[in-house]
């Protein structure tokens, strides 16, 4: 009744049109109907306040120029107020007129001032809406439901649409154990993450090496969420993804020799003591190059040597010492390269035996 009496007493009411399916540009928030019953031109100005309902801050103010209204209805817009005077209070907001607003949620007041009334207040208008990406973060890689060869496998995803309404966009990436009976939502909001990382400002991360070792027998659940600065703003999606069991040898016994081959494929053998290989020579190369890639931490190469070769078949054997540097329970690579630089490999999972 307050509000009633105040904007009878100026013969103009104001009804700020807020569009429905959101608001991202400051242009926006100047989407008003102005209705004055005077017989006179009325001036008029309006005072605009912008809150960040999660704190309660002024984040941003404006003052519009004094315009007339005429007896009747009116629909305006930005230009029939500018010029507008902005100020801004908050890191996070763009300071360009006509740039957009930093996604939150918000409080938007309007205080309708109008010249020759006593109180000067042809009324005042609140009303809450928030700015939303119109794109969540979407997630990339690993991709749902997959089966991984990598413990330590790298997450990434495209970042939430329109960036330019972050100021401060950073994301929280989180993989948690799904438990039985329960869907990987359930698993990420209810569930202690096995691993995450916080304040990410580029769009991938790798699963670290010193974090909790993934299970093979387990299902993971991961998601990224976009914050503008502290403020949460939009999730991605949910996906789960699991563990390869390590591959034996399918019959190949580690006391025979395994033909290396020009391209992996899903063969992997096992290793501790040492690695037996069968290789070809197909040039008069007396020795060959040979490399021990970690799969299991980004493909890293951890170990670079030679070894003799005769021309023809070569049985090899290599003694997987303490000089190599190979971590127990890991997926290595070996790859042997000739003087033509062509190049066959072997995966192998070595696994420390108790005597070393």
């Amino acid at each position: 009744m307050l509000v009633f009496c105040m904007k009878a007493s100026a013969q103009v009411s104001m009804t700020p049109l807020l569009p429905s399916g959101g608001v991202l540009l400051k242009a926006q928030l100047w989407n008003v109907r102005m209705v004055s019953v005077s017989a006179n031109p009325v001036y008029a100005r309006i005072l605009f306040t912008l809150r960040d309902v999660r704190n309660n801050q002024v984040v941003m103010t404006a003052a519009t120029k004094t315009f007339s209204l005429d007896k009747g209805a009116r629909q305006m817009q930005v230009n029939d107020f500018a010029p507008i005077q902005y100020e801004i209070l908050s890191p996070v907001m763009d300071r360009n007129p006509n740039g957009m607003i930093a996604a939150g949620n918000y409080l938007a007041c309007y205080n309708l001032v109008v010249e020759g009334d006593k109180r000067g207040q042809g009324g005042e208008d609140c009303i809450p809406f928030s700015v939303e990406p119109m794109s969540p973060p979407l997630l990339n890689n690993p991709a749902d439901r997959s089966m991984l060869d990598s413990r330590l496998p790298q997450f990434t995803w495209i970042p939430p649409a329109p960036v330019n309404i972050f100021n401060d966009l950073n994301y929280r990436m989180i993989v948690t154990e799904v438990f039985p009976g329960q869907d990987a939502y359930e698993a990420v909001q209810q569930n202690v993450p096995v691993y995450q990382a916080n304040n990410l400002r580029l769009n991938y991360v790798n699963f670290a090496d010193g974090a909790m070792n993934l299970d093979t027998a387990k299902t993971y659940a991961w998601t990224v969420i976009a914050k503008n600065t502290e403020m949460t703003v939009s999730q991605a999606e949910v996906w789960t993804f699991r563990l390869k069991q390590p591959l034996r040898s399918s019959g190949v016994s580690q006391s025979s020799y395994v033909q290396l081959k020009r391209t992996t494929d899903g063969t992997v053998i096992n290793c501790n003591e040492r690695l037996l290989c069968q290789y070809t020579n197909e040039t008069t190369d007396s020795t060959a190059s040979f490399e021990l890639i970690d799969l299991d931490h980004h493909n890293k190469v951890v170990y670079k040597g030679s070894i003799p070769v005769d021309a023809g078949s070569n049985q090899l054997e290599l003694l997987l010492d303490k000089d190599f540097h190979l971590v127990s329970d890991r997926n290595y690579l070996f790859r042997i390269q000739n003087s033509r630089n062509d190049s066959w490999m072997i995966k192998f999972h070595y696994q420390r035996s108790e005597r070393q």
